[in-house]
């Protein structure tokens, strides 16, 4: 019995061993939303009408920052999702990353965020997701890194979800106010999001109430947490940099 039960124990941890050298994350990008704020916030400054996306943001684009920072972390592709104004963005962004990203849209591009996940999902050959959404320009690879060490070095990988912080860091009690970026396993997200339209918060209420273990990532500065939802916040950011 003794011999037997060192024997599962050796099983386990190659098995865990293995898991954590081969974890393969794709990074998937959301940039499908309608911008709707923003172009409520342009129209009423009486300002040129533009997706905040492809805004200028530190010599390039925001949706462009987001991506050299995906791209920069530990990940083995990157997947942007289009969707609304994919036309605007593309014309921007395409020629300088078809060759290191793909693109995919959504069809039809009516669709909540969750929709723009899995259609993500669907398309990543790797086992996890690094989810990230095209607004966030200032979260840093390291930070991405972090996300993903945290889930390869979990004792349950595959049921582990590593998220930027909203309040608390460390191991979580709630799921409260959480939202992207964060890395997840891709097979068990994909059955959450199917047959889903919605934003991504209540899902992730939900899969915390099933018993997965989420950990907060600290920020590495406050800019990290900001969105840009709205003009003043783009221009926050300028502001800050």
């Amino acid at each position: 019995r003794k011999i037997h039960s060192k024997l599962k124990i050796i099983i386990y941890l190659l098995l865990y061993f293995f898991l954590v050298f081969i974890m393969t994350v794709s990074a998937i990008i959301t940039a499908a939303g309608k911008n709707s704020r923003m172009r409520k916030d342009q129209i009423s400054r009486n300002i040129s009408v533009k997706n905040k996306l492809v805004l200028p943001f530190q010599n390039k684009t925001v949706l462009e920052t987001t991506i050299d920072n995906a791209l920069s972390s530990n990940v083995d592709e990157c997947i942007v999702v289009l969707g609304h104004y994919s036309d605007e963005i593309k014309e921007v962004v395409f020629d300088n990353y078809k060759d290191s990203v793909k693109f995919i849209e959504n069809n039809p591009v009516d669709v909540g965020l969750s929709v723009s996940l899995l259609n993500g999902l669907k398309n990543i050959s790797s086992d996890f997701a690094l989810c990230i959404t095209g607004d966030q320009p200032t979260v840093s690879s390291e930070t991405f890194n972090e996300m993903i060490n945290v889930c390869k070095n979990s004792d349950n990988p595959e049921k582990t979800i590593a998220v930027l912080r909203r309040r608390k860091t460390g191991l979580l009690d709630t799921a409260e106010g959480l939202g992207m970026p964060f890395v997840v396993f891709k097979d068990n997200m994909i059955k959450y999001l199917e047959n889903e339209n919605d934003n991504l918060n209540p899902i992730l209420r939900k899969i915390f109430g099933d018993g997965y273990t989420f950990y907060g990532i600290k920020e590495k500065n406050e800019l990290e947490l900001l969105n840009i939802n709205h003009y003043d916040d783009y221009l926050k950011l300028l502001d800050s940099l």
